[in-house]
């Protein structure tokens, strides 16, 4: 197991540039693909390299009627194993970030450790339930923010009409009353009576307190 560790290791780069790419959703499941490479009687196997670590063995199985058998760390029930004449798979149950890494199925010829599918998973961390919680209040508060903005804008725009419209009757009141004041400050030239006798005049006046008694 030594031995295919350190060649295993060595030979990542060249895998790495032909390998596919599988994405899934943490909390969620995946099922790794390998064609069925094996026409006689030998050990198959799956094996996971995560960023800064070494190969480890994850299961391996000689025969499809067989049940896997799994290396320690990898026997919680969370990695099932399955063979049969064409394919041989590897289903990973409730992933998590530390799933993330490139996955290889291969098999021993002769002794020798040979590679025949790589796979890199990664795992995208789901967003919980407090985040969600704040995207959908964000986005309710910028609604409400938008919606008060406009109200707003429509408020002052009717305030603006209404002051412009007040404004005109006043200007149209304060020329008619311009106009009345000239006309009550208009003055007419006394015309001159005619001389009257004294005996008129005193008349006039005891007929005035007469009047007035």
């Amino acid at each position: 197991m030594k031995s295919f560790t350190l060649i295993t290791a060595l030979s990542l780069c060249s895998f790495c540039s032909e390998c596919q790419t599988v994405e899934v959703q943490a909390g969620g499941e995946v099922t790794l693909l390998c064609s069925n490479f094996s026409s006689s009687l030998t050990q198959i196997l799956w094996f996971r390299v995560v960023k800064g670590s070494l190969p480890r063995s994850i299961s391996f199985m000689y025969e499809h009627y067989e049940n896997a058998k799994f290396s320690e760390g990898f026997r919680n029930g969370k990695f099932e194993m399955r063979t049969n004449s064409s394919t041989v798979s590897l289903k990973i149950k409730q992933v998590n970030s530390s799933d993330s890494g490139l996955y290889f199925c291969g098999h021993y010829l002769n002794k020798d450790p040979v590679i025949v599918n790589a796979t890199y998973l990664e795992v995208r961390e789901a967003l919980d339930e407090t985040a969600k919680l704040v995207s959908v209040t964000l986005a309710g508060l910028t609604v409400l923010l938008v919606t008060v903005i406009i109200g707003l804008a429509v408020q002052v725009k009717k305030l603006q009409k209404a002051r412009v419209e007040e404004q005109n009757p006043r200007r149209t009141k304060n020329q008619g009353s311009e106009e009345l004041n000239y006309a009550a400050v208009t003055f007419h030239p006394k015309t001159k009576r005619p001389h009257r006798p004294a005996s008129e005049n005193e008349e006039e006046k005891n007929t005035i307190y007469s009047a007035t008694r």
